[in-house]
């Protein structure tokens, strides 16, 4: 946790100063090993980052005299949209791509996503905004990222997609595809991976159609997470 979020519930009315009852409290004092005094990097939900100076530490809370003067990351130009996976590594996969500033998320559907997946507590609105800050903390950013869910994938594909890729550089990973993954682009980017397998050969062809252009990263399988990790820093 590189940074402790903040939301307006914390604040005491009519103050700058934050109550911490949760289990941050637990961080600070047993990970930060922080004393009335010390100084920590704080962010409000949504909004700008700076220092929590500690005041007081009794037993069940911390309270800090907060300092927000600086607007958050410039979030990553990429719209990332990817098949849904065992829900364990969809767990990684969504922490690391809020980490990463990426600001919209599309969870598709595939062939290869087993029906059981869509089924997966991992999806309810509360467990995802969870790996979602998770995401933020590690990252020291605050703005939650937006998660669309669409398990159609060729409604998804024909009738919102062209949109969705409008002033941007779309590409899917495909480890049999011929061209590799460009570096550093400098432009907006739409990026699609699919589950573990990767995407068929119907659903690489639709992707194509609506402008995608099929990318790999050389001659290694890697796990989803870290193919998606990896593509994004080639090409932003």
């Amino acid at each position: 946790m590189n940074l402790i979020i903040l939301f307006k519930s914390n604040f005491i009315e009519g103050t700058k100063r934050v109550r911490i009852q949760d289990h941050r409290l637990t961080h600070i004092l047993e990970v930060n090993r922080s004393s009335v005094g010390d100084e920590l990097r704080v962010g409000l939900i949504n909004g700008n980052i700076g220092t929590g100076r500690i005041t007081l530490i009794e037993e069940g809370r911390v309270e800090m005299d907060v300092v927000l003067d600086r607007e958050p990351p410039a979030p990553l130009q990429l719209t990332l949209f990817f098949a849904m996976m065992r829900p364990r590594v969809f767990k990684r996969a969504i922490t690391q791509a809020s980490a990463m500033g990426i600001k919209r998320i599309i969870l598709i559907n595939s062939y290869r996503v087993e029906k059981s997946f869509w089924k997966s507590p991992v999806l309810e609105k509360e467990s995802l905004h969870k790996y979602l800050i998770m995401g933020l903390e590690q990252g020291q950013d605050t703005i939650v990222p937006e998660v669309l869910i669409r398990p159609l994938f060729k409604p998804f594909v024909e009738d919102e997609l062209p949109d969705i890729i409008k002033g941007t550089l779309p590409f899917v990973a495909h480890p049999y595809a011929s061209e590799k993954c460009p570096y550093n682009l400098g432009q907006p980017v739409t990026l699609a991976v699919g589950s573990e397998g990767g995407f068929i050969p119907y659903e690489v062809k639709k992707l194509i159609d609506c402008g995608f252009t099929a990318v790999h990263m050389g001659e290694r399988t890697l796990h989803v997470e870290s193919a998606i990790s990896g593509m994004i820093s080639r090409l932003m």
